[in-house]
């Protein structure tokens, strides 16, 4: 049974899914949420997702929401399907540091951008003001965590060490938000944030979704909205 995955074209949770699944070559049937029309709420839809939020995957009936862990289960699911993503398991440290990277993404990088991109991309789409000092407050944050990212890159190729995970592809979608409103940070901050950044965001996979395009030829599409 091929999997099921419901979500949202533009939704940045649901864009980091769909860069794994690309990178890993899953197939999977695209099935699209109505967030205006508040199909998510439906009692259908919670009862596969219970906080009624995109995405989920129902992997011939096990169903799986939170786009980290979403990426987690497929990475491990799929180890030798395209790179690897994740650490073997096998050696403690490589794990441990792993971890370490991926509570750097969520604590000093993911809740910044998520709340410069609210404020700067989204309250103006829906016609509510922006509040500007929240923005600078924002990505002046950001620009501290980059000079530790700048430190930690220098060292090594990744965030968790030489090798690719699922931890830099996580920070693809609220990233690409930043530049969209004229951040520049990922390119400015210095030779080794813009030599990451420029790997991550080229790979075939993000530029597959970075529009919102989650179909491919591929994949199975199966729209309903």
């Amino acid at each position: 049974m091929v999997l099921k995955f419901v979500g949202h074209s533009y939704s940045s949770a649901a864009l980091r899914v769909a860069v794994v699944l690309h990178e890993k070559k899953i197939p999977f049937e695209l099935i699209l949420v109505d967030l205006a029309k508040k199909e998510q709420k439906t009692p259908e839809f919670l009862g596969k997702q219970p906080f009624g939020q995109v995405p989920y995957i129902d992997d011939d009936g096990f169903i799986l929401y939170e786009s980290r862990a979403i990426c987690r289960y497929l990475a491990a699911k799929y180890p030798d399907q395209g790179p690897k993503l994740l650490p073997s398991g096998h050696d403690l440290r490589e794990s441990a540091l792993y971890e370490q990277a991926a509570s750097i993404e969520l604590q000093n990088f993911h809740e910044y951008a998520e709340k410069a991109w609210i404020e700067a991309i989204l309250k103006p789409k829906t016609g509510a003001e922006p509040n500007q000092a929240v923005i600078d407050d924002a990505v002046a944050t950001l620009n501290d965590k980059f000079d530790v990212y700048e430190v930690i890159l220098s060292k090594q190729r990744y965030l968790a060490g030489d090798e690719l995970t699922i931890v830099d592809m996580f920070h693809l979608p609220y990233a690409a938000r930043l530049v969209e409103f004229g951040c520049t940070l990922m390119t400015t901050k210095g030779p080794n944030v813009t030599r990451w950044w420029n790997d991550i965001s080229s790979r075939p996979s993000w530029q597959a979704v970075k529009d919102g395009v989650l179909r491919s030829e591929d994949f199975i599409l199966n729209e309903t909205s």
